[in-house]
């Protein structure tokens, strides 16, 4: 039996675009509970013992044959694993997810790397899956959950539940108006074309350059990766920002009493990062592309249990000069979202993502700035315990030819500590470029809880009114 997938589903077929999420833990782990925990995922979703079929002229999702479905992989390890893992794809035809867990000698620390296909997860389903895999698990080494009875096998083949794709959950929509909000947006895409970070890496091919979720013209000049990376050894790599509970509180802090969201924080000080590598004076329209959850914009409520991906886009073009202030920037972006939410924006630009192949500049934005908000981490049983939880995009398509593309930031908030993941194709930037990027956004945001602090010491003598100023409420996106 198969699924049928939808127009925007196809994009990321193109794409190959992934989540990564991983786990470190200390202690006693059970890999043959945790074997079957992830068996018992498999069970319950169709798309992770699914795989991409051609369907006529596009794709669908068909079974996997039981042998080839996705396992438990267990494995001897350390930190290493995550690189490779990071650079093995998950290949069209073959299983939409993949688990594993490395084991250093000495069995007291282990890593989970869970990969799953874009077509099937978004963000917030991603976490999700994980948290749910150590809930399953901590179940059954607990003895609190039953051992599941596999089911007999073709079972599946007569009653299937596909969750439906977002696509066909949105509200009813007249097809003039949406035409008419495309054609707006080409408008304002072509009146305010932003500008792209260049690469410093050798630029191989004056190629045209394409937008970070092109599938047309520039996939000719496509890099895919595999397990080792490319033959010429060029890989995906991340760099890391990740503040401690105070700072992540402060910046929140400074979010209540400013009415900014931290989302606005986070992309303000990426944009003015991106700004500073431009190079030059005076005022440059940078674009500012923030994926939208509608998991909660749908009625009735999508929840994050179902595996599709449930997520819609906002571009915004803002003007960043080399002295803009960063808070107001971040007023700036916060405004334009909500308001953009408010119209219902991000419904006509989940109806209108078939169009961006054909035009690309629809989400083409200088920085890509994701947030999953503040969600917690896995829970374990006794005599284990997370020492840290990680998300990070990945996809199997780059163009290093193009010359320069947007800047890729996966923001999301573990237990109370925000992380940006800023992962790259060494192609295309260095990790020394991604550092010093890195770095820069970091004094951004530790500035702003600086901020904080100082206007809580003001209140506390009583010298301003600042903490008294009038909040206004911001979407978390």
């Amino acid at each position: 039996m198969r699924r049928a997938l939808c127009p925007v589903e196809t994009l990321y077929v193109g794409q190959r675009s992934r989540a990564v999420l991983s786990c470190s833990v200390r202690g006693h782990l059970d890999a043959a509970a945790l074997s079957t925990a992830f068996d018992t995922l498999t069970a319950e979703h169709p798309g992770l013992r699914a795989r991409i079929a051609s369907d006529g002229s596009g794709y669908a999702l068909e079974f996997l044959p039981d042998t080839e479905r996705p396992r438990l992989i267990l494995r001897t390890g350390g930190p290493e694993v995550y690189d490779e893992e990071l650079n093995s794809p998950l290949s069209v035809g073959g299983p939409l997810a993949r688990a594993v867990l490395a084991t250093e000698p000495g069995a007291e620390r282990h890593l989970l790397v869970l990969t799953v296909d874009h077509i099937i997860t978004d963000g917030h389903s991603a976490i999700t899956l994980l948290n749910a895999l150590w809930d399953r698990y901590g179940a059954l080494v607990e003895g609190t959950g039953a051992r599941p009875t596999p089911p007999p096998a073709g079972a599946e083949l007569l009653s299937v539940d596909w969750p439906a794709p977002v696509s066909e959950l949105l509200p009813p929509s007249d097809e003039s108006e949406t035409a008419k909000y495309l054609e707006w947006r080409l408008t304002e895409t072509g009146r305010h074309p932003v500008e792209l970070v260049p690469y410093d890496t050798p630029r191989q091919d004056p190629e045209a350059v394409v937008g970070a979720g092109s599938t047309t013209n520039g996939q000719a000049a496509a890099v895919t990766t595999g397990a080792a990376g490319t033959a010429d050894g060029h890989r995906i790599e991340v760099r890391r920002l990740l503040l401690d509970a105070g700072h992540t509180a402060r910046l929140r802090q400074l979010a209540r009493e400013t009415g900014v969201s931290v989302h606005g924080l986070v992309s303000a000080a990426l944009l003015i990062a991106a700004r500073h590598r431009l190079g030059g004076d005076g005022p440059r329209v940078l674009g500012c592309l923030s994926p939208v959850d509608l998991r909660s914009r749908l009625t009735p409520p999508l929840s994050p249990t179902v595996m599709v991906a449930a997520v819609s886009t906002h571009l915004q073009a803002v003007t960043v000069d080399t002295d803009t202030e960063p808070l107001a920037l971040a007023r700036e972006v916060g405004v334009h979202l909500r308001d953009s939410i408010e119209r219902g924006d991000h419904f006509q630009d989940m109806r209108i993502m078939p169009e961006v192949p054909r035009n690309p500049a629809l989400q083409t934005g200088t920085v890509i700035a994701t947030n999953m908000g503040s969600v917690p981490g896995p829970r374990l049983p006794e005599g284990a315990e997370v020492t840290d939880v990680r998300l990070v995009p990945a996809r199997e398509q780059y163009f290093p030819q193009a010359g320069r593309s947007p800047l890729m930031a996966c923001v999301v908030s573990f237990d109370g500590r925000l992380a940006i993941e800023f992962p790259h194709y060494t192609a295309c930037f260095s990790a020394a470029f991604m550092e010093a990027l890195r770095d820069d956004v970091r004094s951004t945001l530790l500035s702003f809880a600086a901020a904080t602090t100082a206007t809580a010491a003001t209140a506390a003598t009583g010298s301003g009114a600042a903490a008294d100023a009038p909040s206004v409420s911001a979407p978390r996106a």
